[in-house]
């Protein structure tokens, strides 16, 4: 992973977890966080694959979170120092990191467009067991993140050349 994403991949993860929480308690926060991560990780170096794309993002930004969060239905916060995370939200990461966590056929493409190397990091993503399904459930369910992952669908799966049949 390049690190110049790690901001990026951070409030990403941060916007989803918060717009789809995890219903149970610490244990499932933690396992429904982790997949996101995994998704959001995915999403990032899918659609920045080299460290110039990484860089140009980290320079101009990649544009935060008000429309994603008037799709989610989340209150628009007020602007502030502890909201300055979300101008780090990638609106597309965010979109394509939905459409991963809703379509594990989708998800299993993704990561091995990513190569073989990688296929064991994000096994909490490609293979969930069903207590990551539990801790994820309004993450993973296709009918709550189709606002989201409906904006940028089209191009995620043009990269992956899946097409329609394993669409989110």
């Amino acid at each position: 992973m390049h690190t110049d994403l790690t901001p990026l991949i951070a409030a990403t993860t941060r916007w989803l977890t918060g717009a789809y929480p995890s219903p149970g308690g610490a244990v499932s926060q933690a396992l429904g966080e982790v997949q996101a991560r995994q998704a959001v990780t995915v999403a990032a170096r899918l659609r920045y694959p080299t460290s110039v794309d990484a860089a140009l993002v980290a320079m101009a930004g990649p544009g935060g979170s008000a429309r994603l969060d008037l799709l989610a239905g989340a209150a628009v916060p007020a602007a502030g120092r502890e909201h300055a995370w979300r101008s780090w939200v990638d609106e597309v990461v965010a979109s394509w990191a939905a459409c991963l966590l809703a379509s594990p056929a989708l998800a299993r493409a993704a990561v091995d467009a990513l190569g073989d190397a990688v296929r064991a990091d994000f096994r909490r993503l490609t293979a969930p067991a069903a207590r990551d399904l539990d801790a994820a459930a309004l993450l993973r369910h296709p009918d709550l993140v189709l606002p989201v992952a409906a904006l940028h669908r089209a191009d995620l799966t043009g990269r992956l050349g899946t097409g329609p049949a394993l669409a989110c």
